[in-house]
């Protein structure tokens, strides 16, 4: 039996579809669900309002919304602009990790030589640093041996996560590094102090006081329309998205591709180890060894659902950080268990990827 539809190359991928396939996924995700709570014999209205509606019914549940989005959004910022050089950086969630070590050893052994109300600032930048340093190794792999970056940045995070457990576990003959000293053993750091931490909005705004929301949240302001800018005018931004697009019109205008790939693994790396520090001084107060967020692997869905554009980027980081808190409602409410919420993330990945074929080309129904 023939396929009762042929699909035709576009001549240049359709910005009309581009703004439509998202709708369409979310749509398909949304009717795979019905399908999923009918076969669990759960009722699909009660779960879809436990899964959508109930997180966002509180001052205090909109506030944890944001900030499962705003690690997401910056990693997925940050993936995005590798993305469209065609440098494809799976490892964020190591150069989280690092970016949290980074922060954390900023905390713990420069405390009593920086003054207090410096602390946080210089351990956020000491994280942007660390996840630089991460993606720097990808990049000096790939440009000096042409290693495959998806495989180096991927390895790289089993790398970080180990690094994690010697700091804070430490060996038998050795003291882990950054583990509490009056923790009992514990693996974890010490909590940090209040000059290390985020400040809390709720300091400035008392309508805010029951939340936990920071005055890192505010650095969305900033990055994503800096990422923009970056993307759609300035110069570097055209080199890398025509790198990506046309590597043989890059080199034929004389294009430094090695310094591209460099500055994209970067950018993404610092973006990455920028959301690692603002975690650990901020809702997580301090660096613990199962500290397993997940949000460098989930931010790849984010860059992609939002099409590789900043904002695109924000409203995917806000829809996943949905589906998170949505998943831990119904295992609440429900009983239901966390697999379902990763269930619905693997589904939206796989409707965008199917559904991506649209913009390249046209469904042409056989006569």
């Amino acid at each position: 039996m023939l396929i009762p539809f042929k699909l035709i190359p576009r001549t240049e991928p359709s910005f009309k579809m581009q703004i439509i396939v998202p709708f369409i996924v979310v749509i398909l995700t949304l009717l795979a669900g019905l399908t999923i709570f009918m076969t669990l014999g759960v009722d699909p209205q009660t779960a879809f309002k436990a899964y959508f509606i109930d997180p966002l019914s509180s001052l205090y549940g909109v506030s944890e919304w944001l900030l499962k989005a705003l690690p997401l959004c910056l990693i997925g910022l940050g993936l995005a602009v590798a993305y469209r050089a065609q440098v494809w950086n799976i490892g964020a969630e190591g150069q989280l990790v690092m970016g949290g070590i980074f922060a954390t050893a900023t905390m713990v052994y420069a405390q009593n030589a920086i003054t207090s109300g410096a602390l946080v600032i210089v351990m956020i930048f000491a994280g942007i640093l660390g996840g630089m340093v991460w993606a720097g190794l990808a990049a000096w792999m790939r440009t000096k041996f042409n290693a495959n970056e998806i495989l180096t940045t991927l390895m790289l995070v089993y790398v970080a996560q180990s690094i994690l457990q010697y700091l804070l576990v430490g060996t038998v003959d050795n003291t882990a590094p950054l583990q509490d000293p009056m923790g009992a053993g514990f693996p974890q750091s010490q909590m940090f102090p209040a000059n290390a931490t985020l400040p809390l909005l709720g300091n400035i705004i008392p309508a805010l006081s029951s939340t936990r929301l920071h005055v890192g949240i505010l650095l969305l302001l900033i990055v994503v329309p800096l990422m923009w800018v970056f993307a759609k005018r300035s110069f570097v931004g055209f080199q890398m998205t025509v790198a990506g697009l046309a590597p043989k019109a890059a080199n034929y205008a004389g294009f430094k591709t090695n310094r591209l790939i460099w500055l994209a693994l970067l950018i993404s790396g610092g973006l990455a180890g920028l959301a690692g520090a603002l975690e650990v001084a901020g809702p997580v107060g301090q660096l613990q060894e199962s500290w397993r967020p997940g949000y460098g692997f989930t931010a790849i869905i984010v860059a992609f659902l939002g099409r590789l554009h900043p904002v695109g980027v924000l409203i995917g980081a806000l829809l996943m950080a949905l589906l998170t808190l949505g998943g831990e409602a119904l295992q609440i409410s429900m009983s239901l268990p966390q697999s379902v919420s990763l269930l619905f993330q693997g589904l939206l990945l796989m409707f965008l990827l199917s559904a991506d074929v649209l913009v390249n080309y046209r469904v042409v129904w056989r006569k």
